[in-house]
This record gives structure tokens, C-alpha cells and sequence, in this order.
């Protein structure tokens, strides 16, 4: 298994579970299978509403002498409803209660976008902040009061862009540690791995196999990356599933992946694309796949009942 490296020494391991959709009823036993087959990064978040069975994986793991705490690596998520700076301990006290864990690996700002308080999902224009009521680096200043507290190791962002990113940065003290972004050969996201690669800021890829199960009336015409011809032509010269060839492919780019599954099988066969080596022509392949496309493009959080626009999610072409 390949590591990331933090600054201060401490190690990530590059490939992990993510646990985005998947079902109270489920996750716990994904949680604990991921655990026995090899896994040490699990990635979490509040949102997923499935926190408390995480916990419910990972302490049944920790009993029974499978991993200890310090082998693991828990990744989890502030929600947009909690960005004013009172509400971020509060929240991370939430998640550490439902993970039943002492401290984060790694604690994220979910979205560069704020809810009033309670929202889940807004419904209307009065469950948004704007910036200016609620400023990211009011929340970023809260972030970091929590790594300095030991509440979480490291911090860092998930879907900002390079402008939001420079925000940050203007900070001062902690500079963001990671950024998590969908991440596929439709969307190798260049320029931001450029931008976070010069300013010291480690990646992730969510959504590694082109998000298959969001299949909704909106996604019906979505390109399907696991069947792609290139991705297929990978896969059969490498004898294995173009599902590890995907997650393969960010494993050969530095950047950690978090692909989900509650499936035994297909857990462990994911764990196994760690082992998949892509040549430079495998990489020069996807690399030229010849389709751009984003499947988490963020349409819930912008609109015409919303303070913000893509801009503000993503860079523009």
C-alpha cells in the first residue's frame, strides 16, 4: 500500500474506503469487512447520516484485535448548516460522538458553501448565508483552533476551488492539508492538482469510477465511465475490473481514493487495484480519453434560490 505523507511525518494510506450512500443497515458490516480485508483509511462525513454505524464498525474492529485506533485513519466532514464559528466544535463533537472516537485523522470543510443552522438541504433562498454573513475563513479560523485543541490532526477542504483555496492560504497559520474533489479520467481536474501540488496540498478523489449509481432522470445521459472502450482495453490487458483500473489510475497520480462499496467482494477487489501497475501508456490512454464530464456538478447548491453559482464551486474553463 502507498502512503501519502503529511508534513509532520504522519502517513495516509493512499487507497481507502469511502462511505458516501451507503445504507444504515449496511455501512457497519462495510466498515468492519473493509477493516479485516486490509483497509486503514475510512472516509466519513455527517452529512452521510451514517456516522453512528461507522463507529458501530470500527469500535467491533478495534474489540476484537483486528487494528488498533492508531492504525486507523478516520476522515470526516463539517456540514454546510455549521460554518458560523460556534457551531464548528459543536459539530466535530457530534461526528466524534457517533464515530465513538477521541480525536479525527483528518477533519474537512465539506463545501465552500453555508447553510443557516439545522439545514440539511435548503429548500428556499432564507437557508442560505452568503459570504459575507458567513465568510469560509471565519470557518477556516475555527478549523484550525480544533487541530491546535488535538481534536483533529489535520485539517483541510473538500471541493474548493483554486480561488477559495487562495483564501485559505491568506489565512495565515495552518494552510489546508487536503483537498477532496471528484476525481476521474472525465475529470483529471489538472490545473487544481497543479495548484494544490505547488501550494503543499495533498488530494483525493471521490467518486473514482464516475459515480455509477447516480443514475436519476438528470443522469440518464451521463457517459458511463466503467464501460468506456479505453477503460475496458485497460482492464482486459491488465486481467482485471475496469473498477480497479480507475481507482489504479489516481493511485499512479499521488493522489488518495476513496471508492465505496458494501459488498464483500467488491471491497476486497478494490483493495486489490493498490497492487495494479499502469505503464505510461496506460496512463497516456486515459489521459486522452477524449470525454469531459463532471457528475457531481453541484446543481443543489446553486441556482436561482441560491446566493452562489458554480463559480464559487469550481474552476471555470
Amino acid at each position: 500500500m502507498k502512503y501519502l505523507n503529511f508534513k509532520n511525518g504522519d502517513k495516509l494510506p493512499i487507497l481507502g474506503l469511502g462511505t458516501w450512500k451507503s445504507k444504515p443497515g449496511e455501512v457497519s458490516q462495510a466498515v468492519y469487512w473493509a477493516i479485516e480485508a486490509g483497509y486503514r483509511h475510512i472516509d466519513c462525513a455527517a452529512i452521510y447520516q451514517n456516522e453512528h454505524e461507522v463507529g458501530e464498525g470500527i469500535s467491533k474492529a478495534v474489540s476484537e484485535g483486528l487494528v488498533t485506533r492508531e492504525e486507523l485513519f478516520v476522515t470526516s466532514k463539517l456540514w454546510n448548516s455549521s460554518h458560523k464559528q460556534d457551531q464548528v466544535l459543536p459539530a466535530l463533537e457530534k461526528s466524534l460522538s457517533d464515530l465513538k472516537l477521541d480525536y479525527l485523522d483528518l477533519y474537512l470543510i465539506h463545501w465552500p458553501i453555508a447553510f443557516k443552522g439545522g439545514v440539511g438541504f435548503p429548500s428556499g433562498r432564507e437557508d442560505f448565508y452568503t459570504y459575507e454573513e458567513v465568510p469560509i475563513t471565519e470557518t477556516w479560523k475555527a478549523m484550525q483552533e480544533l487541530k491546535q485543541n488535538g481534536l483533529t490532526k489535520h485539517i483541510g477542504v473538500s471541493n474548493f476551488n483554486q480561488n477559495k483555496l487562495k483564501e485559505l492560504l491568506e489565512v495565515g497559520g495552518q494552510s489546508p492539508e487536503m483537498n477532496q474533489v471528484e476525481m476521474q479520467p472525465y475529470l483529471p481536474q489538472e490545473s487544481l492538482v497543479g495548484f494544490c501540488e505547488e501550494h503543499g496540498i495533498m488530494m483525493t478523489a471521490y467518486s473514482p469510477l464516475g459515480s455509477p449509481d447516480s443514475r436519476a432522470e438528470k443522469h440518464a445521459n451521463d457517459p458511463k465511465l466503467l464501460v468506456d472502450p479505453v477503460v475496458k482495453e485497460i482492464a482486459h490487458k491488465h486481467k482485471v475490473g475496469t473498477g480497479q483500473i480507475l481507482i489504479a489510475w489516481s493511485i499512479a497520480r499521488e493522489i488518495a481514493v476513496i471508492p465505496k462499496s458494501v459488498h464483500k467482494e467488491r471491497i476486497i477487489g478494490n483493495l486489490a487495484a493498490a497492487k495494479i501497475n499502469l505503464d505510461d501508456h496506460d496512463m497516456m490512454e486515459l489521459r486522452d480519453i477524449g470525454i469531459s464530464h463532471r457528475f457531481i456538478d453541484g446543481s443543489f447548491f446553486t441556482g436561482e434560490n441560491s446566493p452562489y453559482t458554480s463559480s464559487d464551486l469550481f474552476d471555470q474553463p
